[in-house]
């Protein structure tokens, strides 16, 4: 999924596991485009989502953000 279809299926979720997965993409995306604040930012809306609805994706980001000085690594 390119950009564009990212941001707009983001406008268009509605629940925690799929604005999760969007998040986490458009992190992914903006890493692979060496856009570090910007991934920071997506993977940061990912860890909220997370959690919020306390799903097992929340370490993995979590890790990753505390990874780039973004967050402290927290105990799961």
């Amino acid at each position: 999924m390119d950009h564009a279809g990212i941001e707009m299926a983001l406008l268009e979720a509605q629940d925690a596991p799929t604005l999760v997965r969007l998040y986490t993409l458009a992190a992914n995306d903006a890493e692979a485009h060496q856009d570090i604040d910007a991934a920071s930012f997506f993977m940061t809306h990912a860890f909220i989502f997370a959690l919020e609805a306390n799903l097992p994706e929340a370490q993995e980001l979590n890790r990753r953000l505390a990874a780039r000085g973004r967050s402290q690594l927290l105990d799961f």
